[in-house]
């Protein structure tokens, strides 16, 4: 069985432990290790999950398959940026599922609820980032609709950035 749930503050550690684990299975070899590792460390840290499940305008929603975590995702509303023409378009910030349970297709089901999501709070569209080398990624964003708007250098530490596209999906 599949839930879907929306993450609160006591779910920072879980979330913590899903961001590592999933960001290290897609994009641990695209940097050095030195580099993966203080990204990970600063960027995947409790306290940081903590900061942004406080803050309104980020929307966590978490994966369960068997009452298991092994997913989540994050949204922002109404967010521009270059190559987004409207206002009211939803950021996919991220979309991660443990590499372990890509067989079941189960982000297809966390990706539709945060379509679903973005939709019923009167959004236009939704726009990402995702890294140029992750084709599998950029596969499943072009069968659910997006196109390549644009470019963007994604910072991994002050020595390295990793080119992505940037998609964006119009309803």
């Amino acid at each position: 069985m599949t839930t879907i749930l929306t993450a609160t503050g006591i779910d920072a550690k879980m979330l913590s432990e899903l961001g590592k684990q999933t960001f290290l299975e897609s994009h641990g070899h695209s940097a050095s290790k030195k580099d993966i590792t203080n990204y990970v460390k600063t960027k995947f840290a409790i306290a940081e999950f903590e900061r942004e499940l406080k803050q309104t305008k980020n929307h966590y929603h978490i994966l369960y398959h068997n009452e298991t975590p092994i997913g989540y995702s994050k949204l922002v509303l109404n967010v521009t940026g270059k190559n987004i023409p409207n206002k009211t378009t939803t950021k996919l910030e991220r979309l991660y599922v443990l590499q372990e349970y890509h067989h079941l297709k189960l982000g297809l089901e966390l990706f539709n609820y945060c379509v679903t999501f973005s939709k019923n709070h009167q959004q236009s569209g939704m726009w990402l980032y995702t890294w140029v080398e992750n084709q599998k990624a950029i596969s499943f964003y072009n069968k659910a609709g997006f196109k390549i708007v644009g470019s963007y250098d994604f910072k991994i530490s002050d020595t390295h950035y990793n080119p992505n596209h940037q998609m964006l999906l119009t309803y």
